[in-house]
């Protein structure tokens, strides 16, 4: 009979059958089927709902254990079993008051439940405790009000009050007190007349980002009584500090309309989303005005295109077509084309990061352009705004255009080349290169550096354009010469790595280079200037000379890094381009012999790589980057919104990390907490190298002391994600060596790399005909062995135990010790897997092969695990006991060759054990165990 053809009752009896096996998720599918099929709200029905809240309790699904406890209470409202579980599941999210009234529930119905009394008796302390704890923070609440809005109080005295408050505010308790005593309105009202004291300020914005966390009632109210304009004019602000923490507030406020929070992989909530669409909208509409408001600052406006650009990717927002219908891609083009030299009352406050800010924008939310018709929007929206500038008269109008087109070229690059591809547009950048005035040549130069980013557009700039840049680099003005020089640099690194593709003259890359040094290093030139000439450096350093004069000039390293730990996102891709091109960091397409021999024959060009590029060069450019201190530089730059900076740092930190003397330098400049988020968030690519860079810092350093505190479990996902069938082999095998570490760190690790489905990841590759990969599972699964529910999952039905038998006596050693050792410890803990161990046929030739094993490591191990199961069950050992391991055991105690005095004594132990069961003098045949499956507590059985 198929599983379509079973009634609700079978199925139900077949999802207890699986209950029992432990099959969570076959239990689940069979009870969930049953609840399909039936129509009729009765009894029978409760018991469906009542079983699958136990499963869902079982994985740890306490959300929907409540859930269907409660539709199995509406149904059968005294139901001990249904109060029970939700009692459990409230208890572990920590509804202590809630779980107390269902288990008080069940004590009324069953005063003799003795299990239930005491959980009542646990969950009354805590209930107890809690209140005691809500009063004294009622009163701490109360205390710091009086002192913190009392403006005729000493400020030293207010500013710790509210930073007080700010604490109290983070804890659940204290955030309801808060609230309820109207703190909202005291911060209001506080903060008009603290108008310049910057500390209590960021208090009273971070209490109200504290409020509304991970609480969407509670969120709407405080919209309802300050306004969103309230967010814009407090983030409206010179002071970097109160930008970020208006930013975040808002960023705040998102996320609990929309059920997300800050880590990197969160998505919004379908159904809060649609709740909250009409608050959600208003948000991005009064953002996306705000972008060319005059008024604010520069800092206020590149926090203000960050938020758009942060949660324009998420589907259930639906930002990024909302924004092309409401003129957004415009207002955002007027900031791109925004320039610091036109100073009168109407121009807009920027900084030196915000075009770049803009880009990346952009291309974010070209990337969500999904189909053709939103692309054709999203151009046809930036066509609109280029001819409306263009029908302007006014050479600002041209200026403003081409700035407009650089900054698409720097981020929807395909948009940027189709706008450039248009008739006349080109040609007016060039005609404007070629003009008398300097901000005409300067606008012009970046563009064509822009403009030549892919290989057939430079060819046309090439053609065009390179007499123009060798003109420009003539000018007496540093800031046109160093663009134009970057120009030049760009157009000569178009053969990238390929030694043999030349542009210009043998030695010419190498004297571009040092002109951009004389500017990198230079003092007195500004910040503007090294921008430019680390610019250039990243198109030259594709060249392998450039690379290996540059690593060897101290000053002009040291240089670039202080460049980077500025924190100025316009410097961003020319350090870290340069740096993936020193680190060789860069995708390298494999070159199979034959198909360079194929090539040959056809006569077509093969790409050849400098000897300079060996890997010994490499490793040495590496290890020099690390010394100079090139992870502070990573670490500034990591804050980049962009994908492919990501990308690119992520490339960067791994080439660094595969040098395992710099791993610790790594650590101590902060490398691992910056490699967390980049592991998961970003391109694929990006991701892999990150988490790669993590698993190598995993495996030569402690984890306590590489990932102290929350970290060594947020470590925990990244390195799961490398045990992916698209991940290489050593990817693979380096994720195994830094979850072996850390899963020998705490039984609360074991148990997270279980919730993250750690488990059937690395038991998959237990069977990998691959030695290394094999080797490194069985020692990942040996640490996990120490985890209960782990030993469970070996106790059930299932070949676990036997196939452990098998790794035991597998010729590698180190997968031998491995297994052996597993085994060791599960028999140890568990009496049903020591019965086990004979559903192996070889079972007596693995012992054979471990006690006699002349490695005493292997050796020891083997002993441990006869000890085990001779002493777990008299019908265990009297089946070994029928064997010749007893006279091994014997052998072992009085061989001379055994050097390891602990071998001899577990012997010895094993043989008293024997001795116990009155078995070593007499053998009778024994049944196999009867295993009670039975439990002590009747709530907890299935139905």
């Amino acid at each position: 009979m198929t599983k379509d053809n079973l009634s609700p009752q079978e199925l139900k009896e077949r999802g207890n059958e699986e209950f029992k096996k432990e099959n969570w998720s076959g239990a689940l599918e069979y009870y969930t089927n049953a609840l399909k099929l039936t129509t009729i709200d009765d009894s029978e029905k409760a018991v469906f709902l009542k079983n699958r809240a136990a499963v869902y309790l079982k994985q740890k699904d306490y959300e929907n254990t409540i859930i269907d406890c409660d539709e199995a209470l509406k149904l059968s409202p005294n139901d001990p079993k249904a109060l029970f579980r939700r009692c459990q599941a409230l208890e572990s999210l920590k509804r202590y008051e809630e779980a107390y009234r269902d288990a008080r529930h069940i004590i009324n119905i069953d005063p003799t439940n003795k299990p239930v009394k005491t959980i009542l008796s646990r969950l009354f302390e805590i209930v107890q405790e809690r209140h005691k704890y809500n009063s004294q923070t009622s009163a701490k609440v109360q205390k710091m009000f009086e002192v913190a809005f009392d403006i005729n109080v000493d400020k030293d005295k207010r500013e710790t009050a509210m930073n007080n408050l700010l604490v109290l505010s983070r804890e659940t308790a204290g955030a309801e007190i808060m609230f309820k005593a109207g703190v909202i309105g005291k911060i209001l009202q506080i903060l008009k007349i603290e108008k310049t004291n910057e500390l209590v300020i960021l208090s009273g914005i971070r209490i109200i980002a504290e409020l509304c966390k991970d609480n969407a009632d509670r969120t709407e109210s405080i919209i309802h009584e300050i306004g969103i304009p309230w967010f814009l004019e407090i983030i409206n602000s010179n002071n970097e500090d109160r930008v970020t923490a208006a930013q975040y507030c808002m960023q705040t406020v998102l996320n609990s309309y929309s059920g997300m929070n800050n880590k990197p992989d969160t998505k919004p909530n379908k159904e809060l989303a649609e709740k909250y669409k009409k608050e959600i909208d208003t948000l991005l509409s009064c953002l996306v005005f705000c972008t060319t408001n005059r008024t604010i600052t520069g800092l206020a406006r590149d926090a203000i295109i960050e938020l758009i650009m942060r949660n324009v990717h998420y589907q259930y927002l639906d930002w990024a077509e909302r924004l092309v219908e409401i003129r957004g891609l415009q207002r955002l083009m007027e900031v791109a084309s925004e320039l610091e030299e036109y100073k009168y009352e109407s121009a807009m406050n920027i900084t030196s990061s915000t075009r770049t800010v803009t880009s990346v924008c952009l291309a974010r939310i070209y990337e969500n352009m999904y189909y053709d018709a939103a692309k054709e929007k999203f151009t046809s929206a930036i066509d609109e705004y280029i001819k409306d500038k263009l029908l302007d008269p006014e050479i600002e109008a041209k200026v403003r255009v081409t700035v407009a087109i650089t900054t698409l070229l720097l981020g929807p690059l395909d948009v940027g080349n189709a706008i450039i591809a248009r008739d006349g547009i080109l040609q007016m950048i060039l005609v404007m290169a070629t003009s008398d005035d300097i901000l005409q040549q300067k606008v012009a130069c970046e563009c064509i550096i822009a403009a030549a980013s892919k290989k057939d557009k430079a060819t046309t700039i090439i053609s065009q354009g390179i007499k123009i840049l060798k003109k420009l680099y003539q000018s007496n003005d540093d800031a046109i010469k160093v663009r134009a020089l970057v120009g030049l640099c760009k157009l000569g690194s178009s053969g990238g790595s390929d030694a043999t593709i030349k542009p210009f003259a043998d030695g010419a890359t190498l004297k571009l280079a040092e002109a951009c040094r004389r500017f990198l290093i230079n003092p007195k030139k500004d910040k503007d200037m090294r921008k430019w000439s680390i610019e250039g450096l990243s198109y030259l350093t594709f060249d392998a000379e450039v690379k290996e004069k540059l690593i060897e000039d101290q000053s002009a390293i040291t240089a670039m890094i202080e460049l980077a730990k500025s924190g100025d996102k316009s410097v961003l891709y020319g350090v870290v381009t340069t740096l993936v091109n020193l680190c060789n960091a860069y995708d390298k397409q494999e070159i199979i012999p034959e198909m360079i021999e194929l090539a040959k024959f056809a006569k077509h060009h093969i790409p050849e790589e400098h000897e300079l590029d060996d890997q010994d060069f490499v490793s040495k450019r590496l290890i020099l980057l690390a010394n100079a201190g090139v992870t502070t530089a990573l670490v500034a730059l990591s804050k980049t919104d962009s994908q492919n900076s990501k990308e690119l740092i992520a490339r960067v930190f791994n080439a660094i990390c595969s040098q395992q003397e710099v791993r610790g330098i790594c650590v101590q400049q902060g490398g691992a907490k910056a490699l967390l988020p980049l592991a998961l968030d970003g391109t694929e690519k990006g991701k892999k190298q990150a988490s790669q860079a993590l698993a190598r810092i995993g495996i030569t350093i402690n984890p306590e002391v590489a990932f102290p505190g929350q970290r060594i479990m947020e470590v925990i996902r990244p390195l799961l994600n490398l045990c992916s069938p698209d991940c290489s082999a050593l990817e693979n095998f380096e994720a195994l060596m830094a979850l072996c570490n850390l899963a020998g760190v705490s039984d609360t690790v074991r148990k997270h790399i279980l919730k993250e489905g750690g488990f059937t990841k690395i038991e998959s590759y237990m069977y990998e005909d691959h030695l290394m990969l094999q080797r490194a599972a069985t020692q990942v699964m040996n640490n996990m062995m120490m985890n209960e529910e782990v030993v469970q999952f070996y106790e059930g039905d299932n070949d676990r135990v036997k196939y452990l038998v098998i790794l035991a006596e597998d010729e590698d050693k180190e997968t031998s010790l491995a297994a052996a050792g597993a085994l060791a410890m599960l028999t140890s803990v568990s009496k049903k897997a020591c019965w086990k161990i004979f559903d192996s046929k070889n079972w007596l030739e693995s012992i054979h092969y471990l006690l006699a094993n002349p490695d005493s490591d292997v050796q020891h191990r083997g002993v441990v695990i006869v000890s085990n199961m001779i002493q777990s069950t008299k019908e265990v050992a009297a089946k070994l006991i029928e064997t010749d391991v007893m006279e091994i055991l014997m052998a072992l105690i009085k061989s001379d060759t055994v050097k390891n005095p602990k071998i001899k004594q577990i012997a010895a132990s094993a043989l008293e054990a024997a001795a116990k069961w009155q078995l070593i003098s007499k053998q009778a045949d024994i049944d196999p165990p009867i295993i009670d499956t039975s439990t002590t507590n009747p709530l907890e059985n299935m139905e």
